[in-house]
Parts: structure tokens; sequence; C-alpha cells
């Protein structure tokens, strides 16, 4: 991807290799990962950043490395990923993010995701796009809300044990 994407105070921008150690210490962090099985080594940062710059060089489009204007620095990433496990609304594409803890409370969640939903109309990506979390998540499913997503309801994640405390989600909705 050769695109970069820009909002008033973020570049959503193709990833670099000096993004992998910020990122890795992204994903090593208890309070980010809270509502994910658990946090992410070094080493499976990496194969998950390898993941997001395969799946651009595929479709042109994928999980955005987002950067703050003001000091160039990487804070996490924002777009869009397909995905497709066993549920009613499978296969399809989600909007998704993840920033670093520092950066919450700051609006850029919301302010990249409707930068993002905004590029996928104009270059006609997608029909539709999901969302989905952990119900605990109300952080992440306030920021569907505000990028104007309609809760379709819950579902359990089959990737997820049955007793597992995170298996139950809310599912987002929005038609471009």
């Amino acid at each position: 991807m050769d695109c970069t994407i820009e909002t008033p105070r973020l570049l959503l921008r193709p990833w670099k290799a000096s993004d992998l150690p910020l990122f890795a210490a992204i994903n090593a962090d208890e309070r980010v990962m809270e509502h994910f099985p658990r946090t992410l080594s070094q080493e499976e940062s990496d194969a998950f950043a390898e993941r997001i710059v395969a799946e651009f060089k595929a479709f042109g489009w994928g999980l955005y490395a987002v950067e703050l204007k003001s000091t160039a620095h990487f804070i996490g990433y924002c777009g869009f990923h397909n995905f497709n496990f066993e549920a009613e609304f499978s296969p399809g594409v989600e909007i998704g993010w993840r920033l670093g803890h520092a950066h919450w409370h700051h609006g850029y969640a919301t302010e990249a995701a409707l930068t993002c939903l905004e590029y996928a109309r104009g270059k006609q990506l997608f029909d539709r796009i999901y969302s989905f979390t952990s119900t605990l998540n109300r952080r992440s499913e306030r920021v569907m809300e505000k990028i104007g997503m309609e809760r379709q309801g819950t579902f359990k994640h089959p990737l997820l044990p049955e007793s597992h405390p995170l298996q139950k989600h809310v599912l987002y909705r929005i038609d471009l």
C-alpha cells in the first residue's frame, strides 16, 4: 500500500520496521490487551505485523499504522481486516483499532476509524463493514457507536472456548 490517509491529527500509513518494537510494547500491555485472551510476545507481535503487511499486499488495504502528526510517533493501528470464522455474518471485513494506552481518551480511535470509513466509501472498497468485541469492552463499543455503526446483537466468538469470560461478543455493522 502506497497511500497515506490523513486526519487533522493523524497519519494512517504503511508499516515501518521501526514500528515493530512499539507495536510489541502495545501488545504486551495488559491494559491494552484486557479484552483479548492474552498479551503477545515480541515474536507473536512481529508475526501479527507480518500478517498485516501481507494483507495490504494482497488487497491494497488493511490495518494502517497510526502516527501522530505532531510528533511522528507510532501509536497503534486502525483499519480493515478480513475475517472468516464460523458465524452467521462470516466471512466479512471488520474495522478495528488498537492504540497504546497513553493515547486513549483523546478521540484518536474515533478520528482514525471515521477516516477509514470515509476512505472505504470513496474508494468503494466494501458494501458492508462489521466490528465486534467482547461485551465487556465498552470503550471499543462506544467507538463503534460514535462512527455510526448499528448494533446487530451478540454472538459467541467461535475461536474462544465456551467457558471463556470473553466469548460473548457484541456485533456492529455499517453499510456503505
